[in-house]
């Protein structure tokens, strides 16, 4: 069983029984349905069942002449909104499977981000027509099993405009060190060094949610799901049409980075609201918008 099934609300699910009834069920009465051509005779295909606002599952496997689908896997959605990244976007092919994940190098958050592919089909029909795809911006989303809210840490207007203009020096550094350049290279350095200084210094007295107020760093040994804590910008409820289960759905903040999560009401610890700060483990979605 998915391990992210429980962020769209199938936390309930009794056994394996409950959940071949429900794969059967996004066959028979799915929402959207694609077909794409391959070179052999095998077609790949992709069923796709929505059970509330912008959540869902994704049946993918393959079709014959005779119409017959085998299932190779399935994975639980979250469609998120708006654009979260104009950064150049690389597409790899996983090793075991039909499934593909992106790579975004975005200079806010200083690592590369690797994100399960939800549009796949639509990727594959692009690929057909042309080796070089031209992508636009990428719209990332994340699904959680549960977490914490805290609260906002209190800054006046001339800190967050020194934290607004140190965020745009450092990107602006950070792209000129890509180039190679020694002095941007050497600058980081120092800047990281003078960092890790006065973090030390604070950590004496004070908590280390007062002095970092956004993080998104790797959890665990896959390598699309973060360890994320960001301002909540806007919140909202849904509901699971199978299970009955409310989840949250938070639009984040995350070191300049914004995207959508869905996490379950009774999982988070605390009472969500705009302005407050959310922290917890995600499974990273995202489309590409072509």
């Amino acid at each position: 069983m998915h391990q992210y099934l429980k962020a769209i609300g199938f936390g309930g699910i009794k056994g394996k029984g409950e959940l071949h009834k429900i794969l059967n069920e996004v066959q028979t009465a799915y929402s959207h349905h694609e077909l794409v051509s391959q070179k052999d005779e095998m077609d790949f295909c992709e069923y796709q069942k929505e059970y509330g606002a912008g959540i869902g599952i994704t049946l993918y496997g393959d079709m014959g002449v005779e119409e017959e689908f085998i299932q190779q896997y399935y994975l639980p959605y979250f469609l998120g909104t708006g654009i979260t990244s104009y950064a150049d976007v690389y597409i790899e092919k996983c090793m075991d499977r039909d499934a593909y994940v992106g790579i975004c190098e975005d200079m806010k958050v200083g690592i590369s981000l690797i994100f399960h592919l939800q549009n796949l089909t639509q990727y594959l029909t692009e690929k057909e027509k042309t080796d070089s795809i031209k992508y636009k911006s990428v719209t990332l989303s994340g699904l959680c099993d549960g977490g914490t809210v805290l609260l906002p840490v209190l800054k006046n207007e001339n800190q967050e405009k020194k934290q607004k203009e140190e965020v745009k020096n450092r990107m602006m550094l950070m792209d000129a060190a890509r180039t190679g350049d020694p002095a941007a290279i050497e600058s980081l350095t120092l800047d990281d060094i003078d960092t890790y200084s006065k973090v030390s210094r604070r950590l004496v007295s004070e908590d280390i949610f007062t002095i970092v107020d956004t993080y998104i760093m790797p959890y665990g040994v896959e390598c699309d799901c973060y360890s994320i804590m960001g301002e909540i910008l806007e919140l909202d409820e849904i509901e699971n049409e199978y299970s009955g289960e409310r989840l949250y759905v938070m639009n984040l903040d995350v070191n300049g980075l914004i995207f959508d999560i869905c996490v379950p009401v009774k999982e988070v610890v605390g009472e969500p609201a705009v302005g407050r700060r959310f922290k917890g483990n995600i499974w990273m979605q995202g489309r590409i918008n072509f």
